[in-house]
């Protein structure tokens, strides 16, 4: 597991590798400079640069004021299932998630992800299976946080090969809405290695001191702190990732 990233600078080209801690503190006091809307998002999602002193990164800004209304889950809560997906990630010691922050910005309170490069081209379908291990912790990760919209192009591919993923904003529902296009697992024993870092997390999820308890208890809901229980429990009863039968519930589109 890397345990530094790849800080990329808009102009001109630069990479400095920084610690996820490191990068953290960027993302939370460093100066956001608005770079332009991404497109094809389903929510207002901006390209930003990050600066602080010497330092300067790009990075992903959703406002809580541009996220479209959802039927299913409370309005202006995506920023922060962003957030619980990274400290979920980074509680399980798997780094699946960029570093993230909830913080206010110029159009005010949203989430600020660090910026991952990759081939736009590239994607579960195109890399998926060159990387088994890395998309089996992805797989039961989804499975934890009940992810709702698990696309292909969700799936970054970085320059050194760690495999990374985005767009949290639809996970952590108190109901079952897992929706994945990553099945190839379903069934299969979870290795021991993740199983024991499932354990440590459900541990941690029980004790009221642990800091990661304490800022998930801050972003979600109670009943989706409860769900969360619920499905670590659950995947630590069975050991096997899970499968949802013939019907199997991939998105649109799967890419």
């Amino acid at each position: 597991m890397a345990d530094t990233i790849s800080l990329t600078a808009p102009d001109p080209p630069d990479r400095q590798p920084l610690s996820i801690e490191a990068a953290i503190d960027l993302l939370a006091r460093g100066d956001i400079d608005v770079q332009g809307l991404l497109p094809w998002s389903s929510n207002y999602t901006f390209l930003v640069v990050v600066k602080q002193d010497d330092l300067q990164a790009m990075a992903v800004y959703k406002p809580c004021r541009g996220e479209r209304p959802l039927w299913d889950f409370p309005r202006g809560t995506l920023a922060n299932r962003e957030v619980a997906a990274y400290l979920v990630s980074q509680a399980l010691g798997w780094l699946i998630v960029p570093p993230t922050v909830l913080r206010d910005g110029p159009h005010g309170t949203g989430m600020l992800q660090l910026y991952i490069e990759a081939d736009p081209n590239e994607h579960y379908f195109t890399f998926g299976a060159l990387f088994p291990d890395q998309f089996k912790k992805l797989a039961l990760f989804d499975a934890l946080v009940n992810n709702a919209d698990r696309k292909a192009g969700h799936c970054l591919r970085d320059a050194g090969d760690h495999v990374w993923s985005i767009d949290h904003g639809i996970c952590f529902h108190e109901e079952p809405k897992l929706r994945t296009v990553i099945w190839e697992f379903a069934r299969q024993p979870i290795p021991p290695d993740l199983m024991n870092d499932l354990r440590d997390f459900r541990e941690r999820l029980g004790s009221r001191s642990d800091a990661v308890t304490k800022a998930l208890n801050q972003l979600l809901a109670r009943e989706e702190m409860a769900a969360l229980r619920r499905r670590a429990d659950q995947l630590i009863a069975q050991a096997r990732f899970p499968n949802p039968g013939s019907d199997r519930h991939i998105p649109w589109p799967p890419v």
